[in-house]
């Protein structure tokens, strides 16, 4: 996220290479912030292969809550790039980095702009994060798992009238209730699910994120016609997609 000339990067999963390339290319040295949900391999595994953290003019702040088992953040990450998972360590990365950790629901301020996390259902615990600037609200709500008999106060908290939510939908609920595979218990929610969230929180717009793998583009497409046509303000993420809060705020405004 770019909020108010500040460089907010939440998770590091393969897409962070990606994101460091992206940065390179801009020939310039960067000040971010960047916030973990967890350390789950998905989460995390592009972390060493971010080249901007190995450049000693760039910095960063590291922001992630304390494991149940009591690792902070950088001790994950430190772990990952120790023999026999990678070739070189952890320090060997130039930039400067400040690790910070998290309380759960810890508001962090960056100048102005309000970054607050809250706890989900996922096996290990994760976090979702909620970013507000400027009267403008983002929430960040991936591997999470929803609850049978009611919706999650915590979800619902972190997306309260906000302007997108970004939310687990890894599968249908066909698949995540088959009764030859089911998938309850694995940690993650429903397009279903997002669209009862979506609406009970009064979300301005929805993206449908975390796509499992076997999702080819037709399913992806399929998933992304049915949620439209229940909650009509959605779209599904892509890859390289880029939204303009401010923009879509000054179109909301100018239809009334």
């Amino acid at each position: 996220m770019r909020v108010n000339g500040e460089r907010l990067i939440f998770d590091g999963g393969t897409g962070l290479r990606e994101l460091g390339q992206h940065i390179l290319d801009e020939g310039q040295s960067i000040h971010a912030s960047m916030f973990f949900t967890h350390s789950h391999w998905d989460h995390i595994q592009g972390f060493p292969f971010f080249v901007p953290a190995f450049l000693p003019s760039n910095q960063f702040e590291v922001y992630g809550v304390i494991s149940p088992n009591g690792a902070t953040i950088e001790q994950r990450l430190n772990d990952q790039m120790l023999h026999p998972n990678f070739p070189v360590p952890l320090l060997i990365m130039q930039a400067q980095l400040k690790f910070c950790d998290l309380s759960i629901g810890e508001t962090v301020a960056i100048g102005d702009i309000n970054v607050t996390n809250a706890l989900l259902n996922h096996p290990g615990e994760a976090v979702g994060y909620r970013v507000e600037w400027n009267g403008l609200a983002a929430a960040y709500i991936t591997d999470t798992e929803h609850f049978p008999e009611r919706l999650d106060e915590n979800v619902l908290y972190l997306a309260q009238n906000a302007d997108v939510m970004i939310y687990d939908c890894t599968y249908t609920d066909a698949e995540y209730h088959d009764e030859n595979s089911s998938k309850v218990g694995w940690g993650h929610s429903t397009w279903q699910e997002a669209v009862k969230l979506a609406k009970a929180a009064n979300v301005k717009k929805l993206v449908v994120f975390h796509h499992d793998p076997l999702h080819d583009d037709d399913f992806m497409d399929d998933i992304g016609r049915k949620t439209a046509a229940e909650f009509p303000n959605s779209i599904v993420a892509r890859e390289g997609m880029v939204l303009n809060l401010t923009e879509l705020k000054s179109l909301e405004l100018a239809s009334h």
